[in-house]
């Protein structure tokens, strides 16, 4: 061993010292008797927290659910639901799920859970109790509108599966898909839906808008796989640790599921991740025109390490990942081919904007100009849509890339492959 060698050694030794002196303390000297295991999970949680804002701790509890929401399957009751004045709302039933054949109906309001009332819990409680073990049985009770008393129903739990991806016919001959997440089931979904929709458009078909809007990534396996359905050949993504050696490449194979048919991305501030792997990789192949506004710009990767039964993981940043031309989108985002803003009601022009990587603190630098965010607000109503107008309108050849308003000139372009979810104005439903 090198004398460098040895000094690091000895420096890590006297740091490792310095935590011992501390945590010993603490448990001798502290108030009251302090939890050990809570002392080293803080003082693990604070040593993560200080790297960048991707990296963390997850306890065992934290760890579960992390796989729970990245299989995209799980034990539960098969409604997505949100809070509202304090109650749980029904947004709406999933198909040929226990709540579908039980009757439950959106806008019901789930005031009880096994006779616990849900006023004063937070939605993660609530939908952690509606979820559990295939088999067992929940009692809910339901004010539903319409309805003079409270309705009782029993569910049994059974496997739900989270639908990342739904789609329909768009003004009769395109193909619409929204991608919300990539978990395990993201491609599985993707090729179902370019089947289904291929199928009922039938020779008309006039191409395809896959909608990333305000979907915050998650897994970068199933990011290249996606992206993989639309392309022949080429790199899809790159990603680089410490040190170059780490280089790893991602690449196409054969068979592009929608046959070569026109491609249209929807991004805004809200996609990031996985979603600008997907977005960057297209683009960067001309395989698709981007449409919306700049993306979130995450272009990190993160490891999930588990740290042994019962003591959680750790999450760490591992490496950046590069768009096939080589460029990296960390703190800048994807700027789309094509720029559209949405007009926003007055009541929310405060709160449409997702501020972006660069505005997080400790965020990974990036050569050049950061850019710190950008308009995230989709309309409810998809006439209001402006972004998926000017996607209609190109795949019906109203508009041409060339005619339409370009969106600023690009400073660079990528994607990311790991899952934090970008910041968000509204509650997301939750699936349980």
């Amino acid at each position: 061993m090198g004398s460098t060698a040895r000094a690091a050694t000895a420096d890590t030794y006297r740091q490792l010292n310095l935590f011992g002196d501390v945590f010993e303390r603490v448990r001798s000297d502290y108030v009251e008797k302090p939890d050990d295991s809570k002392l080293v999970e803080s003082a693990i949680s604070g040593m993560l927290s200080g790297l960048d804002p991707h990296s963390s701790y997850m306890d065992a509890k934290s760890f579960r659910d992390m796989q729970v929401q990245t299989r995209g399957e799980f034990g539960g009751l098969g409604i997505e639901v949100t809070m509202e004045d304090g109650l749980i709302k029904v947004v709406s039933p999933i198909d040929d799920t226990p709540a579908s054949k039980a009757g439950i109906q959106a806008n019901d309001i789930i005031t009880n859970l096994d006779e616990e009332a849900v006023q004063g819990l937070t939605l993660n409680q609530a939908v952690e109790k509606m979820r559990g073990p295939v088999g067992t049985k929940i009692k809910l009770k339901i004010v539903r509108k319409g309805v003079d008393n409270p309705l009782d129903v029993t569910l049994t739990r059974d496997n739900i599966r989270v639908r990342s991806v739904r789609s329909r016919v768009e003004a009769d001959d395109i193909a619409y898909i929204r991608v919300t997440t990539f978990n395990e089931q993201t491609t599985e979904g993707l090729k179902k839906s370019i089947g289904d929709l291929q199928n009922q458009i039938g020779d008309k078909l006039k191409g395809y808008i896959i909608d990333l809007r305000n979907n915050p990534g998650g897994l970068l396996e199933e990011a290249v796989t996606v992206s993989d359905s639309f392309l022949e050949r080429g790199e899809i993504v790159s990603t680089r640790g410490r040190n170059a050696e780490e280089t790893q490449r991602r690449t196409a194979h054969p068979g592009d599921l929608t046959k070569g048919k026109p491609v249209i991305v929807l991004i805004n501030g809200g996609s990031a991740s996985a979603s600008e792997i997907v977005a960057g990789a297209l683009q960067d192949h001309k395989r698709a025109t981007l449409v919306g506004t700049r993306s979130f710009g995450k272009g990190s990767v993160q490891t999930i390490i588990p740290l042994g039964a019962g003591n959680g993981a750790l999450r760490l940043t591992t490496a950046r990942y590069y768009t096939p031309s080589g460029k990296s989108i960390q703190a800048k985002g994807i700027v789309p081919d094509i720029e559209v803003l949405q007009d926003v009601p007055d009541e929310l022009k405060s709160r449409t904007d997702t501020k972006g990587e660069a505005s997080l603190r400790g965020h990974l630098k990036n050569d050049g100009d950061e850019k710190t965010g950008s308009q995230s607000y989709v309309p409810p109503d998809a006439k209001d849509d402006k972004a998926l107008k000017m996607a209609d309108d190109l795949l019906h050849g109203i508009k041409s890339s060339s005619s339409a308003n370009p969106a600023p000139a690009a400073t660079t372009t990528d994607k990311a492959a790991a899952d934090k979810p970008a910041v968000s104005d509204r509650q997301t439903p939750k699936p349980n």
